[in-house]
């Protein structure tokens, strides 16, 4: 496959120990662009952020070495941000579940999932990991997940992480500050000595507590977020050592399930972790220069929830080996056909029909190009003007005809007050416009669209690139998300643009060809992976089970002794 070359990419190193440089020598275009949307703000909102940023700032110095990634999400893109590594990563390190669960069909088992709401993508994935469990293993996985800095943190600010990350969202600049500080060498020593002296025994606590049914702790543990790998393997060395140290002597299974995309925040990366599972060849790229090893390394995709885990790509089909089947294999099958022109052009019969179906159950027009806008759970990223100005020009575009030629779909999710000034726009009859709050079928509703508009968040563009939907993405969390951008743009199915003119226009023109928007369609499917959530899940389940036959074989052995004795 040939990679587009990446226009953002620099020959500085992954993570820069001057965070000020690494906030000012990234690409001037996707900071004007940000700065330009910031800028439509009202002046009445804006002038009240900058009472508040006041406040902030303080807090931010104070605090800054404590929050280094509140989301989790993505960093700056490798150098070689396009080594393909993800055959190798799969098929030389990954070990199918198959042969050890039929082995120990009858064992069951508890995981404890470690996440903080920092950001809607981790709990999203620790839940569908939890949904492919008892999909897979149904009655035989018992899953806790727990946000542990929210029920577990001791005090201020570690109890309230989730706050503290909506506020800084808010503030690009605090934002920027508190990352780059924290990705430094310093930073990362700071913040583990410090989540050491204060947060140990609490947190060792909730990781000691009886997990599911069971009356002991949980067997295995998995974490979801960047800043549960360090304190949580001390905490089983420790409990594992009966005391003794905090560096070794763990035996509980503990397995990293990285949830960004482009690239990522170092403490993601632990070379301690039996297996760390990343979504992409830029993280694996990252990882490695973490010094976590190829064997520990595994690469499916991102874990993302269950209305997309849709069937694969031809050429992951290919990829897979007869070992690796599971039991959406014989459904994705029949639903591809066998691959040659006739079957490929039934397929797309077929998807026609269900982006029909689909439509008329969500009460949408069928036959017009359709433009979906996203701004997440809490409605971010200027989605009021990015709407107006699209609507505006898709109007336009139709020559002010008396029926509707093109659609927009809105989701607000819970910003009411995008929702109530959206609904009441008057948008004119060349576009049909439905505008929601919250939804829990995105699944639906983007797979009965033809581009979508949102945030560079690494959950919605998997499950995009799932549906094969174009996308035009609008805002980005300074050094969190920036490495979405590239990952998208090399893949070749969206760009990036933080000017809402500028997004209304090139949307409006990617709907007015559907020759470039098959294209873009074929090329976010090939950069899709609908199986990883599945393909992830076996492999815990198969660390769990031989923890679990680890665990028989000791318990029998005592009780040989025993007796002998």
């Amino acid at each position: 496959k040939t990679k587009i070359k990446n226009k953002h990419q620099t020959s500085q190193p992954f993570i820069r120990c001057n965070f000020l440089n690494s906030v000012f020598e990234q690409d001037s275009r996707l900071g004007r662009s940000h700065n330009n949307l910031s800028r439509t703000k009202s002046d009445k909102h804006f002038q009240s952020q900058q009472q508040g940023s006041k406040m902030m700032i303080l807090q931010g110095i104070l605090y800054s070495f404590l929050l280094l990634s509140l989301s989790g999400t993505q960093a700056f893109t490798p150098t070689n941000h396009v080594v393909n590594l993800r055959s190798q990563a799969t098929n030389k390190n990954s070990k199918r579940s198959s042969e050890t669960t039929s082995l120990f069909a009858g064992e069951k088992g508890t995981i404890q999932i470690l996440m903080s709401d920092t950001g809607g993508g981790h709990r999203a994935s620790a839940n569908a990991l939890r949904d492919a469990f008892n999909e897979l293993y149904p009655g035989r996985i018992e899953v806790d997940i727990v946000d542990i800095f929210t029920d577990y943190g001791p005090f201020f600010p570690f109890n309230q992480f989730v706050p503290i990350y909506k506020i800084l969202a808010e503030y690009p600049f605090l934002w920027e500050f508190t990352f780059y500080s924290g990705a430094s060498p310093f930073g990362m020593w700071l913040n583990e000595l410090v989540l050491e002296i204060t947060c140990f025994e609490a947190f060792k606590q909730c990781m000691i507590r009886p997990s599911g049914s069971s009356n002991k702790r949980a067997d295995m543990v998995v974490s979801v977020h960047p800043l549960t790998q360090d304190i949580p393997l001390k905490i089983l060395n420790n409990v594992d050592s009966n005391g003794k140290s905090r560096t070794s002597g763990r035996t509980t299974p503990f397995a990293t399930v990285v949830t960004d995309l482009g690239g990522a925040h170092p403490t993601w990366f632990n070379p301690g972790v039996d297996k760390c599972f990343v979504p992409s060849d830029a993280l694996y790229k990252c990882a490695r220069d973490r010094k976590v090893e190829p064997e520990q390394l595994v690469q499916y995709g991102l874990p993302i929830r269950r209305g997309f885990w849709a069937e694969p790509t031809k050429q992951q089909k290919q990829d897979n080996s007869p070992n690796k089947k599971n039991i959406f294999d014989d459904i994705f099958g029949n639903l591809l056909g066998s691959g040659d022109s006739s079957s490929t052009s039934s397929a797309a019969i077929k998807d026609a029909g269900a982006k029909s179906k689909l439509r008329e159950n969500l009460g949408l027009m069928d036959g017009l190009p359709t433009v979906l806008i996203v701004g997440g759970g809490d409605g971010m990223g200027g989605i009021i003007n990015q709407a107006q100005a699209l609507g505006q020009k898709l109007n336009k575009k139709s020559d002010n005809a008396d029926e509707a030629c093109y659609q927009m779909v809105v989701v607000c999710g819970n910003n009411e007050k995008a929702q109530n000034t959206l609904s009441s726009n008057d948008w004119g009859n060349g576009v049909n416009v439905v505008v929601n709050g919250f939804v829990d079928n995105m699944d639906e509703w983007m797979r009965s669209s033809d581009v979508i508009v949102t945030k560079a968040g690494p959950g919605t563009i998997a499950e995009a690139s799932i549906c094969g939907l174009p996308c035009m993405l609008s805002s980005y969390l300074p050094g969190q998300e920036a490495g979405n951008v590239p990952f998208v743009e090399d893949a070749g199915f969206g760009t990036y643009c933080g000017n809402p003119e500028d997004i209304a226009e090139t949307v409006s023109t990617w709907l007015s060809s559907p020759e470039r928007l098959q294209s873009m369609k074929d090329a976010a499917l090939e950069a899709a992976r609908p199986t990883a959530t599945i393909d992830i899940a076996k492999d815990l389940a198969a660390m769990l089970f031989e923890e679990k036959a680890r665990q028989e074989d000791t318990n029998r052995a005592v009780e040989q002794v025993l007796v002998v004795s």
